[in-house]
C-alpha cells in the first residue's frame, strides 16, 4: 500500500516573518537578508552566478559548461515540507526519495537517488565543504531502499532549510574537481550570512482526508554583526511529527478477534490496525551557525557548524499468535500462519542427573512449561526506535589579493551517530527468561577534511585569463559500533531444540520427541554482539589541478584532473574536460566528459547486522557480515575495491528572449565494480557443520554481504525551462517546468551472487520521466506559489 508523497488539499500553515535592526522594524522577503533570492526579470542572469563546476568567479547559469541548478531560499521555504529531502523530491525530478515504511533503520535516515544512482554517489557539500556520511549503511532492500541498497550517503534531513541561503545542484560527475562520490552529481548548501535581522516561521499541517499526519515546526534566524568587520547568523528548528496510518487490519488480527472477544483489546493498537504502515512519529532539533571576520580588507577568518538531534520510532510487522486459514479477494485461500515465538512451547524441567533413560541436556514433558502467550496473549508488534544526531564545524581562513591570488585554508570535524532499540518484542531464544525491550547498541560515522585552495588567473593571450587552480585535501574517517545487551544479538539457551522425555514413574523415562528451536536475538532486528564490536577506519590524501579559461570570447573551456590514494584500497587519478561554445546571445551548446570512482567507506567494509525476515511466512534472521568475516567467506566473499565511473554529457541553452530560458542536457554515466549486496544465502545444516560461526544465524536463515557485483549505465535527459517576467512594478513572475527522463540498465552482474530482483530493482525502481512545474508570484513581501 503506497503512501501519499505529499499532503492533500490545504495544508494549514503560519509564516510569520518579522526583520529586526537597531532602533528600526523593516520590510522584508521570504528569504530575509539575502538579496540575491529576489530575482526579476530584469536581473535574473546578473543574480545566479554560481560556485558549482567551476572556480571560476563570474559564472551564471547561462554560461556556464555545466548544468547546474540553483534553488533559492524562497522557494526552499515556501514548499508545503519542511524536510530538504522531501523538498528536493518536489523540485528536482532527477532526485528520488521513498517514505521507508517498515524499514527497518532505514525508516530512520532515508536515502536519496539523483539520477537513478544511490545516495553514496552523490556528493554533498555544505558550504562548499563536504558533508560527512550518516552512520547508518543501508542493508534493508525492500521498497525505496532498493535505489541506494548498499550505500552509506549523507543525511540531508539534518540540514534545516531555513539556515540555507541557496542550493545549487550541479549534474554532471565531478569527482576530479571534489572528490570521492561526486559520480551522480554534486548538492552545495549555501548558508545564510546576513548581519542583521530576525525571522521566525511557524508551520502546521494534517491530512484533511484521514485526519492523521499531523506536524508542527517552528524555526528562527538571527543575523548579528561583529562590529563593522564581521558577523554571526544563527538558525534554529524545532519538529514534531505525530506520523502516519494507512494500513488496514491484518485479517489474521480479525480472525483472532473474532475467536478470542475476551482477548481483542489486548492487540497491539487496539482499535487501529495492528501494525501501522505509514511514516514514523518523530521530534526533534536543528542548529546551525555560520560566521566570519574580516581580519583584512582582503581575508577572512570563518566558522560554521550544525547540531541536529531526531528521534523516531516505527511499527514492525504483527505476530500473531494463532494459525488460520482466510480467502483473498481474488478467491484464493491463504494461509496464515502463527509466529514460531508464541506457539512453541519451552519445557522447564531438566532431566535429573545421573539418569541414564533421561540422559543429560534433556527435559521432562510435564505440566511444567513456559509460552510467550503469557506475556503477549494477542500477539506483539514491536516498535523500532532510532535516535539520529549530527554534530559537525569547520573552520578555516580566506582571501584574495590584489593580483587575484585566492586562497582557502580549512578543517572540518563531524561526528554522526545513530542509537537503535526496540520496545515490545522478546528474545525467543532466552523463553521465559526474555526481556520485552532492547538496546541494540549505537553506529557512529566520524570524518575529518583538511583542505587548501589555491587560485591564480594568469594573462596568456586569451580572450579572458587562465584560472589556474591547484589543491590538496587529506581525510580521516571511521565506522563504530558498539554493542548492544546480550538478549539483543545472543542465542539463548532455548536456541537449539529440546529432547523431550516421558516420566513413567520410578525413575525410568521415555523419548517423548523434541521442540523446535528459537531464532536467537530479539524479534525484529539484531544487535551488535561484542566480538563485532569495534571501530575500523581509512586515511587518504589527494591533490587536483584545474585550469578554465575563455580561447575566444565564443568559447570556453575547462580541464581537471585529481590523485586519489587510500591507506585501505590505493590510488586512482580521474580527469574531466568540460565546453561552452556561444553561437549567439540566444544560443550555446556545452559538453563534458570526466571519469570518477567511489571508494567503499570503512561502514560498508566492516558492518554487520542481523535483522528478521519472513521467508515462506515463517520467521528466520537474516545477516549482513563484513567480507572478511568468516561467514561471509564461507559463501564466497571478497575484499572490496573501489567503483569507477565514466560521465558523458551534452546540450544546449537557449535564450530567444531576455525572460525565457531552455537548457536541455542529455547524459550517460557508466558505473564499473558497483558496490551491493548479494542475494540472500540460506544456512544449511551442512553449512553450519562447515562453519559453526553460522550458529549466530541459524539453520534456515540467511547470509549476505558486500561484493562489487555489478556494472551499470545510466542514461537520461534533464530539460529545465523558465520564463520570467514583471507583470506590475514591483511584482514578479517566474515560471519554471523541470523534466527528467531516466533510465538505467545492468551490463554486468556477478553469476550466483546478485538474483533476478536486486537486477530488476537497480534497472527499474527509479522513476523513468518526472517532471515538476511551479509558479511563483512576489508583490513586495507577499509571495504566492502553486506546484505542480
Amino acid at each position: 500500500m503506497a503512501l501519499a508523497n505529499v499532503r492533500r488539499g490545504f495544508v494549514g500553515a503560519l509564516l510569520a516573518t518579522v526583520a529586526l535592526a537597531p532602533g528600526q522594524l523593516y520590510a522584508q522577503q521570504v528569504a530575509a537578508a539575502d538579496t540575491s533570492t529576489k530575482v526579476t526579470a530584469a536581473n535574473a542572469d546578473a543574480a545566479e552566478i554560481i560556485v558549482l563546476g567551476t572556480r571560476r568567479t563570474d559564472r551564471t547559469l547561462t554560461n556556464s559548461a555545466s548544468p547546474v541548478d540553483v534553488i533559492s531560499a524562497a522557494e526552499l521555504q515556501t514548499q508545503p515540507s519542511s524536510n530538504l529531502l522531501d523538498v528536493l523530491k518536489n523540485t528536482v525530478p532527477s532526485f528520488f526519495v521513498g517514505q521507508n515504511t517498515i524499514s527497518d533503520a532505514s525508516s530512520f535516515v532515508r536515502a536519496p537517488s539523483l539520477r537513478g544512482l544511490p545516495a553514496d554517489e552523490v556528493l554533498v557539500m555544505l558550504d562548499g565543504k563536504r558533508f560527512n556520511r550518516s552512520a547508518l549503511v543501508q542493508v534493508y532492500s525492500g521498497g525505496d531502499t532498493g535505489l541506494s541498497y548498499g550505500s552509506q550517503g549523507s543525511d540531508l534531513s539534518a540540514i534545516p532549510a531555513l539556515a540555507i541561503k541557496s542550493l545549487q545542484i550541479l549534474r554532471e560527475g565531478a569527482t576530479a574537481q571534489y572528490g570521492s562520490d561526486a559520480i551522480a552529481g554534486v548538492l552545495n548548501y549555501g548558508l545564510r550570512d546576513n548581519k542583521t535581522g530576525f525571522e521566525a516561521v511557524a508551520r502546521y499541517g494534517q491530512y484533511y482526508d484521514h485526519g492523521d499526519g499531523q506536524s508542527k515546526q517552528l524555526s528562527a534566524n538571527l543575523g548579528l554583526a561583529l562590529g563593522d568587520r564581521g558577523f554571526v547568523n544563527l538558525t534554529g528548528e524545532y519538529d514534531d511529527d505525530k506520523g502516519t496510518s494507512r494500513g488496514a487490519t491484518r485479517p489474521i488480527a480479525l480472525i483472532f478477534a473474532a475467536q478470542n472477544p475476551a482477548l481483542a483489546s489486548q492487540l497491539p493498537n487496539y482499535p487501529g490496525p495492528v501494525q501501522i504502515w505509514g511514516s514514523s512519529p518523530s521530534h526533534g532539533y536543528k542548529a546551525v551557525v555560520n560566521s566570519a571576520y574580516e581580519v583584512t580588507d582582503s581575508s577572512k577568518l570563518y566558522f560554521f557548524g550544525l547540531n541536529a538531534r531526531s528521534k523516531a520510532n516505527q511499527s514492525f510487522n504483527y505476530r500473531s499468535p494463532i494459525a488460520a486459514t482466510a480467502v483473498d479477494v481474488g478467491g484464493v485461500t491463504r494461509n496464515l500462519g502463527a509466529n514460531g515465538a508464541l506457539s512453541r512451547v519451552f519445557y522447564l524441567t531438566p532431566c535429573p542427573a545421573g539418569n541414564g533413560t533421561c540422559p543429560a541436556g534433556g527435559f521432562v514433558s510435564n505440566g511444567s512449561t513456559f509460552s510467550l502467550k503469557s506475556v503477549y496473549p494477542a500477539g506483539f508488534t514491536p516498535r523500532f526506535i532510532g535516535t539520529t544526531e549530527e554534530l559537525t564545524g569547520t573552520v578555516g581562513y580566506k582571501g584574495k589579493t590584489e593580483g587575484g591570488f585566492s586562497y582557502d585554508l580549512s578543517a572540518t570535524t563531524s561526528r554522526n551517530s545513530l542509537d537503535l532499540s526496540m520496545t515490545n518484542s522478546a528474545s525467543p531464544s532466552f523463553g521465559p527468561a526474555s526481556q520485552t525491550s532492547f538496546y541494540f547498541g549505537k553506529l557512529i560515522q566520524k570524518e575529518t577534511d583538511a583542505n587548501l585552495d589555491l587560485s591564480q588567473p594568469v594573462d596568456v593571450g586569451f580572450a579572458s585569463p587562465l584560472t589556474i587552480s591547484v589543491g590538496a585535501e587529506y581525510r580521516h574517517e571511521s565506522y563504530t559500533a558498539t554493542a548492544g545487551d546480550l538478549q539483543s544479538y545472543g542465542a539463548g539457551p532455548f536456541a537449539a531444540s529440546q529432547n523431550l522425555f516421558f516420566n513413567n514413574g520410578g525413575g525410568i523415562y521415555t523419548p517423548a520427541g523434541a521442540s523446535g528451536g528459537s531464532s536467537p536475538a530479539a524479534s525484529g532486528y539484531g544487535g551488535t554482539d561484542p566480538a563485532n564490536a569495534g571501530t575500523h577506519s581509512q586515511n587518504s590524501y589527494g591533490f587536483y589541478g584545474d585550469l578554465e579559461t575563455d580561447i575566444v570570447e565564443a568559447l570556453s573551456v575547462g580541464i581537471a584532473g585529481r590523485y586519489e590514494n587510500y591507506n585501505t584500497f590505493g590510488g586512482a587519478f580521474v580527469y574531466k574536460a568540460n565546453a561552452i561554445y556561444k553561437f549567439s546571445d540566444a544560443f550555446s551548446i556545452r559538453g563534458t566528459a570526466g571519469s570518477g570512482f567511489h571508494a567503499p567507506s570503512p561502514g560498508q567494509s566492516y558492518t554487520q547486522i542481523l535483522t528478521t525476515n519472513f521467508n515462506g511466512g515463517n520467521q528466520v534472521q537474516t545477516g549482513t557480515f563484513p567480507t572478511n568475516s568468516p561467514i561471509a567467506i564461507a559463501f564466497g566473499a571478497k575484499p572490496l575495491t573501489p567503483e569507477k565511473s565514466y560521465n558523458y554529457g551534452v546540450g544546449f541553452i537557449a535564450k530567444p528572449f531576455r525572460a525565457f530560458t531552455l537548457t536541455v542536457d542529455a547524459y550517460s554515466i557508466k558505473v564499473k565494480n558497483r558496490i551491493f549486496i548479494t542475494q540472500n544465502f540460506n544456512v544449511t545444516a551442512a553449512n553450519l557443520a562447515a562453519q559453526p560461526a553460522l550458529a549466530a544465524v541459524g539453520i534456515g536463515g540467511a547470509v549476505n554481504y558486500f561484493t562489487n557485483g555489478l556494472d551499470t549505465v545510466t542514461k537520461g535527459i534533464d530539460l529545465v525551462a523558465t520564463y520570467r517576467t514583471a507583470l506590475i512594478e514591483p511584482s514578479d513572475l517566474n515560471l519554471t517546468l523541470a523534466y527528467n527522463y531516466n533510465t538505467s540498465r545492468v551490463t554486468r552482474a556477478a553469476p550466483n551472487v546478485l538474483d533476478d530482483r536486486q537486477i530488476l530493482d537497480v534497472a527499474h525502481l527509479a522513476p523513468n520521466h518526472r517532471a515538476t512545474f511551479s509558479g511563483v508570484w512576489t508583490h513586495g513581501r507577499l509571495a504566492v506559489t502553486a506546484r505542480e
